[in-house]
């Protein structure tokens, strides 16, 4: 009985070690999420210049990519994160990762004088703070807490109430 007991025991062990453990089988399979083909094409460009084209690129590359507080994959985003890369592979800059940092970068703007390309800063709660890549007509490249990565535009009202500044960091 003792020589059973053993062999049941050494079975049940060593078929527990094999294989693979569940942890590797659940991230085996993951792939970069791409959106559907018509979410990609639910903004048209009106002025196609070389900086518009590149925000663009990147929108098509992140678009409904979901908010995750301290993202930084298309597993999820934050807004800081976001401009960050959208700086770095759309025009090779390295930028700070966090707003606090970033709204110190490049030089101050005038709300009407907002060009293709400049860094917009938002002042959403009492110490919260929101970035955004200004694309063209009023329209800005960010990523909410509702939508993910979109596209929205400064007229509207609760984006208007929330600006704060504009940043010029590309040089043209």
């Amino acid at each position: 009985m003792p020589f059973l007991l053993f062999v049941v025991t050494s079975l049940l062990l060593l078929s527990g070690c094999s294989g693979k453990s569940p942890q590797t089988k659940q991230y085996a399979n993951l792939t970069p999420y791409s959106p559907p083909l018509q979410q990609e094409l639910s903004y048209k460009l009106h002025n196609k210049t070389p900086i518009t084209l590149t925000i663009y690129e990147q929108y098509k590359k992140w678009v409904n990519t979901p908010y995750k507080y301290g993202g930084t994959t298309c597993y999820g985003i934050d807004c800081s994160s976001l401009v960050q890369q959208v700086y770095k592979d759309g025009f090779g800059l390295n930028i700070p990762r966090d707003t606090k940092h970033q709204a110190k970068i490049g030089t101050y703007v005038k709300k009407p004088e907002i060009k293709e390309g400049d860094l917009l800063l938002f002042k959403t709660g009492y110490s919260s703070r929101h970035s955004g890549v200004y694309l063209e007509a009023g329209n800005f490249l960010h990523t909410s807490t509702k939508h993910g990565v979109t596209i929205s535009n400064l007229n509207n009202p609760y984006w208007r109430e929330k600006y704060w500044q504009a940043r010029r960091i590309l040089n043209y």
